[in-house]
């Protein structure tokens, strides 16, 4: 994995915890949540709070995520909204915490001027001993609060001014005004700057899980199904359920539930151009596994490598290859099937919620595309880097190093990206003279 990390291309965009106060601050939070503390002095975080280097020195690597659910976090700084997820658990999370900080940046960026933020993401499922468990999750709330209880202590000062304007006498309530002037103390003035946190309760409708395997559920769709990477599950609600393997079930359940189009078809990309980098990293992984060494290997010699080892390329390759020719020259369409390997391949997600989870889902069921595998479902990615060959790893993390993070937001757009929809165009309102003629209305 060395190459990745030395690209930034795992563990990379963390927040690096290095000042004594936040190092404080952090172990702080940390007591508060598990009752340890990081001998550390310096360490890198994610969104949650989470640090891989904190997690080796406690030997828990699981320490703010106990059992693999209801994620606690510790938040030092707004910038951690620009932080990854790491061994995320559920595809839902990354975007909560994200929403979370956006929705409350003003009051988290004086909170955590001077503490830090600690709280977690509650569901009513404590144990998923078993995958139905997984289906009792319905919602996720989000509560926080510093280390020293200052949002606890800022609604406890606001009920007690309020008691003091409506009480009769109140200056003569000598705890009570005692009481205010503490609280005062440690949280401001709550009638001038409110010290609150908007809650924030998400509905845990459709998700990834890494539980049993790796699941994808769809609770909300009209076709509801439970998808498995590993092992299809036993004794789940859901109407359907598949693993991997099940392709041609997978192909009508995305079908029936309006859930993908095709590549070469959809609007405002190229469609062509995205399917010949595909062929490119079939290329690749066909190749390297036989053997064959790539270095000094450019995008333009990719036509030449495939011409001197087309013995080597498998039916995924000349699948795509069927349908750029179509789509470029207007050859013969071909009848690429669920069964045939490409059929995947040349899927994207339609414009729907669940376009970020779909996409992961088809990362999984075309795993010669690096790049989207990389995008969509990096947990994917990493297991499967660990047992490629070296000339395949360095291919890849050149090609994401220069062509994928120079430039994130457009290769998303251009991947996955979908235009506004089209809207009709509105009637001009009529003018007066337009409505009752130029000569008034009629009179009868």
């Amino acid at each position: 994995m060395i190459r990745l990390i030395q690209s930034g291309l795992m563990y990379g965009n963390l927040f690096h915890v290095a000042s004594p106060a936040l190092v404080e601050r952090y172990n702080r939070a940390l007591e508060h949540l598990t009752g340890k503390r990081t001998s550390l002095t310096d360490f890198y975080i994610d969104i949650s709070g989470f640090s891989p280097e904190v997690g080796a020195d406690l030997n828990d690597p699981l320490y703010l995520n106990h059992n693999g659910v209801n994620r606690q976090f510790i938040l030092l700084s707004t910038e951690q909204r620009h932080c990854p997820l790491l061994d995320a658990k559920f595809s839902t999370s990354h975007g909560i915490l994200k929403q979370f900080i956006a929705e409350n940046e003003a009051a988290l960026f004086a909170l955590t001027a001077r503490d830090a933020v600690a709280g977690e993401l509650i569901n009513s499922v404590y144990d998923i001993s078993n995958p139905a468990r997984l289906f009792d999750i319905r919602a996720i709330t989000v509560e926080a609060d510093t280390t020293s209880g200052t949002v606890r202590n800022a609604g406890t000062l606001a009920d007690k001014v309020d008691t003091f304007l409506r009480k009769e006498d109140a200056w003569f309530d000598d705890v009570l005004i005692a009481r205010m002037i503490e609280l005062a103390g440690e949280t401001g003035d709550v009638t001038r700057n409110p010290v609150t946190l908007k809650p924030l309760k998400v509905e845990q409708g459709n998700f990834w899980t890494a539980h049993f395997g790796g699941l994808y559920i769809f609770q909300t769709l009209d076709h509801p199904a439970t998808i498995a990477a590993g092992d299809k599950p036993e004794e789940v609600p859901t109407k359907y359920n598949f693993d991997l393997g099940d392709r041609n079930q997978i192909a009508k359940f995305l079908e029936y539930n309006d859930l993908v189009e095709p590549i070469v078809k959809a609007r405002g990309i190229d469609g062509a151009a995205i399917l010949r980098q595909k062929m490119d990293f079939i290329l690749v992984s066909a190749v390297t596994e036989a053997g064959v060494d790539l270095n000094g290997t450019t995008r333009r010699d990719m036509r030449m490598l495939a011409r001197r080892h087309s013995t080597l390329l498998p039916d995924e390759f000349h699948g795509l290859a069927e349908l750029v020719n179509w789509a470029e020259n207007g050859g013969k369409w071909p009848r690429i099937s669920s069964d045939h390997p490409a059929y995947f391949y040349t899927l994207r997600a339609a414009a729907t919620p669940e376009l970020d989870l779909i996409n992961m889902l088809l990362s999984e069921l075309s795993p010669h595309d690096v790049r989207q595998l990389f995008i969509c479902h990096k947990p994917a990615l990493y297991a499967a880097y660990a047992n490629w060959p070296d000339a395949k790893k360095e291919y890849v993390a050149r090609f994401l190093e220069a062509e994928y993070k120079a430039d994130k937001a457009g290769a998303r757009a251009a991947l996955f990206g979908h235009d506004a929809p089209m809207e009709a165009p509105k009637p001009e309102p009529l003018d007066l003279i337009a409505r009752v003629g130029p000569w008034g209305a009629v009179r009868r």
